[in-house]
């Protein structure tokens, strides 16, 4: 399983550090590891999120976001769209940008590094709103319980997320030395971004449903009776049904939103690797070894079930997430080490785990006891509050 997974991110990492090697020597061949360690360290939510999403798409659409979603990735977030921002904020043509990038490397990064209020503000706003409608929805398992249930009462409020999400954008713009009419104007677009792309993947996926229903029988107006008794028609050949269109469109749009969400966790990760290479073929490289083991750990989480085992990890990756919406906002106006967003990462997802870990034996150990005592299976501590 592991190989069948991992075997392309394998491919690449070889591939990607003999190409290194053979570009820069040794001393690439290092920056390529030590970038794509990075991505990985900063990633590790994005995949959990990118789990949960993608159990609700198709093989069609999963087998879509490893091949041609990886291109995506390595290609166009973390290669083509920094060019692409280079090249209008500095009104510059693609030519030009891509000149720009391969004789003054230097320059490029600078050019890069001025775009990042803009680049922070659309980021931050979409990845704010993804935490913030998490934390706003009641859930059958809370980790941070004396935060989490409060919040998801308050949640109830119709449009909170959005209004919570431009307070916090104006107060960012307040206080940051930026200007304030561009940034707003980013951040504006993170949200109507998040609200579209979430929107139109939730309405298609209602749309799968009920048309599944009514090919189903189910909700016709029928009753079951009379439904059994209709009489059945020969098997004809049939143009795709409703809930192949249905599942097609929601698995498309679910596949843009992880594009999109992939792009906000890459845009940080683009510009802090000026921090260590500013050499466009070394970054791509090591952003785009990691991006294939963030693809290549989606994958395993949904094949192993592994959020339904550890119930609190979806948590983890969310407060992480609100955690690097919180710093991208921060950077508006003064700059926070790559590292630190690194490890709070990581600290949360570690936490999440321990505590997933620990609630299934309590679990086991209230399975056994009452197995021994010929008691009923006792419910979850969860339902049980």
């Amino acid at each position: 399983m592991i190989g069948r997974i991992f075997g392309w991110s394998f491919t690449l990492t070889g591939v990607g550090l003999l190409a290194a090697l053979l570009f820069g020597g040794p001393r690439a061949l290092v920056l390529v590891a030590i970038l794509a360690v990075l991505e990985i360290s900063l990633s590790f939510d994005n995949a959990v999120v990118n789990a949960k999403v993608i159990e609700r798409m198709s093989p069609f659409w999963q087998r879509m976001f490893l091949t041609v979603g990886i291109v995506i990735a390595v290609f166009g977030m973390r290669l083509a769209f920094p060019l692409l921002i280079v090249g209008i904020t500095a009104k510059l043509s693609p030519a030009e940008a891509i000149s720009l990038a391969v004789n003054d490397a230097t320059e490029y990064g600078r050019r890069l590094q001025e775009a990042h209020p803009l680049i922070a503000a659309f980021g931050g706003m979409f990845l704010l709103m993804i935490f913030l409608d998490f934390i706003f929805e009641e859930r059958e398992f809370a980790w941070l319980a004396w935060l989490e249930r409060p919040l998801a009462k308050i949640g109830k409020l119709d449009q909170l997320s959005v209004v919570v999400a431009l307070s916090v954008l104006v107060g960012a713009t307040a206080v940051a030395d930026v200007d304030t009419g561009s940034v707003l104007t980013a951040g504006v677009l993170g949200v109507v971004t998040y609200l579209l792309v979430n929107s139109l993947g939730e309405l298609f996926e209602a749309g799968q449903r009920v048309a599944g229903a009514e090919e189903e029988g189910i909700g016709t107006g029928l009753p079951a009776l009379a439904r059994d008794a209709e009489p059945q028609e020969a098997p004809v050949r049939r143009r795709p049904s409703a809930v192949v269109g249905a599942a097609g469109r929601a698995g498309f749009f679910l596949f843009l939103y992880l594009e999109v969400l992939d792009a906000s966790f890459s845009f940080d990760g683009v510009v802090g690797a000026f921090a260590i290479s500013d050499e466009l073929l070394i970054i791509a490289l090591g952003l785009g070894i990691g991006a294939m083991y963030v693809r290549s750990l989606t994958i395993y989480l949904v094949r192993r079930g592994t959020l339904s085992e550890y119930v609190y990890l979806e948590h983890g990756a969310h407060w992480a997430i609100g955690v690097l919406a919180t710093i991208m906002l921060v950077s508006l106006g003064r700059e926070v080490p790559e590292i630190v967003t690194g490890l709070i990462g990581l600290g949360f997802i570690v936490t999440a785990m321990i505590s997933s870990t620990l609630r299934n034996r309590a679990r086991d150990r209230d399975l056994a006891a009452a197995a021994e005592a010929g008691e009923a299976t006792p419910e979850p501590a969860e339902t049980r509050q």
